[in-house]
């Protein structure tokens, strides 16, 4: 089966790594960013790989996605720096979530059980086994689960190997080209306008993040039911003495160090809109809860403040593979969990695109799920 010319709505992690997947493999791939490709959510992201720290028993398919995306990410990874001829910080150190009193304890006991009942690789450490792994944690850490399959990138840097691998593959990157309408005729996918241009496609990719549900365009039954979530973010400098190694995830805070000596603390997860402003009150709950985890963040220079909109699905869980409509196909929806979920999200898309088969991995995940909810 031949896609014909396939148009990707969104320049970021998703767009971007599923363009890649096809123009590699002969595609004729063209994508419209609305802005400047790589720099929505997947820029201001912190680039964890938190299969393990993250997992629900209520989520068990998506835990599984995520896993079998976190295996991917090596290979991955290796293929995308050959490619593009640039590293994008790929750590292995795995990461520490950790509980600070009682009631955190309880809660991270409950995560522990549930991370076991999945089957997943963690380890229980008491407070001072949390401290022989990662000395700067604070003397009132009480408790940790130790997840070394758990790791990182730098998503800017992969961004940037993204659209050098993207454009050398073949594939034409617009970008200020919002897509103002998705063209539907007899059922089918016909085209797209940008800029009151008439670009025609035989399949389109829609993968905008939170402005997935904005397009026009697109018939009510294959419109994405995704929402902006805010977080806001800092970074840190870290100096001598005030070197984390792990990704330390505190009850109210996360601090993820990064190649270079930056330590990026976050995030809120505020239910805004499109409000990307920051706030003194954002800032300081993520402050808060990363001062009370490691103290010796207390004098570090801040170098960085932004704010990013994650894309929310009605169960923020992503959406992904067809729709309705034929040759609209869905990639949005990944919420806290898009540079996690890029590997596997990019190859079953790819896939789907080029064969017409739903694979099982893409089955729990279709837009079908939401049919007949309020």
């Amino acid at each position: 089966m031949s896609p014909g010319q396939v148009l990707i709505v969104g320049g970021g992690i998703m767009g971007l790594g599923i363009g890649w997947e096809l123009a590699r493999a002969g595609c004729g791939v063209t994508l419209c960013e609305r802005a400047q490709a790589g720099r929505g959510a997947s820029w201001a992201a912190a680039g964890m790989l938190s299969p393990l720290v993250e997992a629900q028993v209520v989520e068990e398919e998506l835990v599984r996605l995520g896993l079998a995306s976190s295996r991917l990410y090596p290979e991955w990874v290796a293929q995308l720096e050959e490619y593009a001829g640039m590293e994008v910080g790929y750590r292995r150190e795995g990461a520490l979530k950790v509980a600070l009193d009682r009631d955190d304890v309880g809660v991270l006991e409950h995560l522990f059980e549930t991370q076991r009942r999945l089957g997943l690789e963690v380890e229980w450490l008491r407070g001072a086994e949390a401290r022989e792994q990662e000395p700067l944690l604070s003397p009132r850490v009480a408790a940790a689960i130790s997840c070394e399959g758990d790791h990182q990138v730098d998503n800017r840097r992969m961004l940037e190997a993204l659209i050098a691998a993207f454009s050398k593959a073949g594939g034409i990157l617009r970008e200020q080209a919002p897509v103002e309408r998705v063209e539907v005729g007899e059922g089918r996918v016909r085209g797209v306008r940008v800029a009151g241009e008439w670009v025609a496609a035989d399949t389109v990719v829609l993968a905008a993040g939170c402005w997935s549900a904005t397009v026009g365009g697109i018939p009510e039954c294959a419109r994405p039911p995704v929402r902006p979530v805010k977080g806001q973010m800092l970074a840190a400098e870290m100096e001598q003495g005030v070197q984390l190694g792990k990704v330390v995830w505190a009850p109210e805070a996360y601090l993820v160090p990064k190649e270079g000596g930056r330590l990026l603390l976050g995030s809120t997860s505020e239910e805004k809109g499109f409000d990307t402003r920051l706030t003194a009150g954002g800032l300081f709950s993520i402050l808060r809860g990363a001062w009370e985890a490691v103290p010796g963040i207390y004098d570090l220079p801040i170098v960085e403040t932004w704010t990013g909109l994650r894309p929310g699905s009605r169960d923020n869980a992503p959406i992904l593979g067809k729709t309705p409509v034929e040759g609209l196909i869905l990639a949005t929806g990944h919420f806290r969990k898009g540079i996690l979920l890029a590997p596997v999200t990019a190859r079953e898309v790819a896939s789907l695109v080029l064969t017409g088969q739903t694979s099982e991995r893409l089955a729990p995940f279709q837009l079908a799920r939401f049919a007949g909810r309020g």
